[in-house]
């Protein structure tokens, strides 16, 4: 399947990001996937397992780990971030609405506070069930 990114956040944010691949996955499997909005957005089901893993990025895909700023732990801070999940772009969908591909749970970022940057099943699996 071919995607065509856009990568406005990339381009039109400097300094709010960091460029950084994801870390690869071993023996990746598909075990749940959204097959009605894979459908809709145009991509590929058998793309899946090597997209969402790490394993084989998009033509295109420019992953970084994501920078905000904000309240935590009673204070601001004025650099915070993404721990564990990498932007691997933003694509235009066939309706022409933006969409962001992000991977959770897939390596270490400077933002990850001594973490691994991974994420067991379990949560991945809740955060899944809720957003839907």
């Amino acid at each position: 399947m071919m995607i065509t990114f856009d990568n406005s956040y990339l381009r039109e944010l400097p300094g709010s990001y960091l460029r950084l691949a994801p870390d690869v996955a071993p023996d990746p499997k598909v075990l749940v996937l959204n097959a009605d909005l894979a459908a809709e957005l145009g991509l590929s089901v058998s793309d899946a397992a090597g997209w969402f893993s790490g394993a084989r990025l998009p033509e295109g895909a420019d992953p970084a780990a994501l920078a905000y700023a904000g309240h935590q732990f009673g204070g601001f801070s004025p650099q915070l971030g993404d721990g564990r999940a990498h932007l691997l772009g933003e694509f235009l969908g066939p309706d022409a609405r933006r969409w962001d591909l992000q991977l959770k749970g897939s390596g270490r970022t400077p933002f990850s506070r001594g973490g691994d940057g991974k994420a067991a099943l379990g949560p991945m699996l809740r955060e899944y069930l809720i957003s839907e």
